[in-house]
């Protein structure tokens, strides 16, 4: 099965620069407790339940093969260990209540959708953003995108956590324009408790697109309780100045905000579990965070 692709965002102007359609696929190795898109998670394609749509005619129930749908009196719950993702339930649905998160799309009739909105873009100068999920976990079908786009002559924007071999990275940098590329936190053990994977292959991944000279700017989701304070700040900037070109590099801090949280719902998860303590940053946050970025020279830009 070809890698899914959850969303197609058009109009984005946060991806990159100018004007942008950005695509999400499925499938991430990390698993960040605010993460904005947990329906990214899983590679696997998935049932999404919006209640407020929901007016329980039950005929999501009666059509099921699997039997893994009932209707509660908080609406529809899914069993999701016998769901087979067949689809049959967001067919019937009359409201979209019941809809599929993730699938696969032909080279022809993805370009044909991006296609749409080329004058915007080129007008903009814009162009086409992958987005996930993790881009880098599907390297020969994110390559096949950048060379079709490419052959089109679209820019071309990978954002990504670079958490992948050495290799993935080279090659994916030499098909794209733009690397945007998140960095959440400089304690490795830290990073490991809160996405579930340590950071010291990202960090080299981060040394070497910079060492090789391929253009990319670094995103910092803001999150007080998680990576806003002064020691992980100076850290990062420390390490940010250690790059080769530093001085030309720009950073954009992200200020956090609980959008995934209604993403769980949906999908029938706990948003959070474990109670972590994070918030969105105050505006008086951010901008201490941007001083002391700028303190060391680096180019700082709140938001996206």
């Amino acid at each position: 099965m070809k890698p899914l692709i959850f969303d197609i965002k058009r109009y984005a102007i946060n991806d990159g620069p100018g004007i942008r359609t950005t695509i999400f696929m499925k499938g991430c190795p990390l698993r960040c407790v605010w993460c904005h898109n947990p329906e990214s998670w899983s590679p696997q394609p998935q049932v999404l339940y919006k209640r407020s749509k929901c007016i329980g005619c039950r005929s999501c129930v009666a059509v099921c093969p699997q039997q893994s749908i009932e209707m509660t009196p908080d609406g529809i719950v899914l069993a999701k260990d016998q769901c087979a993702a067949c689809g049959l339930c967001t067919e019937e649905c009359p409201t979209t209540a019941l809809e599929m998160c993730g699938r696969e799309w032909t080279m022809e009739a993805l370009m044909a959708e991006i296609e749409k909105e080329r004058d915007i873009m080129t007008d903009s100068g814009g162009g086409v953003t992958l987005c996930g999920g993790e881009p880098l976990m599907h390297p020969d079908y994110t390559i096949e995108i950048l060379r079709e786009l490419g052959r089109r002559g679209f820019h071309r924007t990978v954002d990504t956590t670079l958490y992948a071999q050495s290799e993935v990275v080279d090659q994916v940098a030499a098909e794209c324009e733009l690397l945007l590329v998140d960095l959440k936190l400089m304690d490795s053990e830290k990073h490991r408790r809160y996405t579930g994977v340590p950071n010291e292959l990202i960090l080299e991944n981060i040394r070497r697109i910079a060492k090789n000279e391929h253009p990319f700017v670094i995103r910092i989701p803001l999150i007080d309780g998680i990576n806003a304070d002064e020691k992980n700040i100076d850290e990062t900037a420390i390490f940010l100045n250690s790059l080769p070109q530093s001085e030309s590099l720009v950073v954009h801090l992200l200020p956090y905000h609980d959008v995934g949280r209604d993403k769980h719902r949906r999908m029938w998860s706990s948003y959070n579990p474990q109670h972590v303590p994070m918030e969105a940053p105050s505006e008086e946050l951010q901008q201490k965070c941007r001083r002391q970025l700028e303190a060391h020279g680096l180019r700082v830009i709140v938001g996206g």
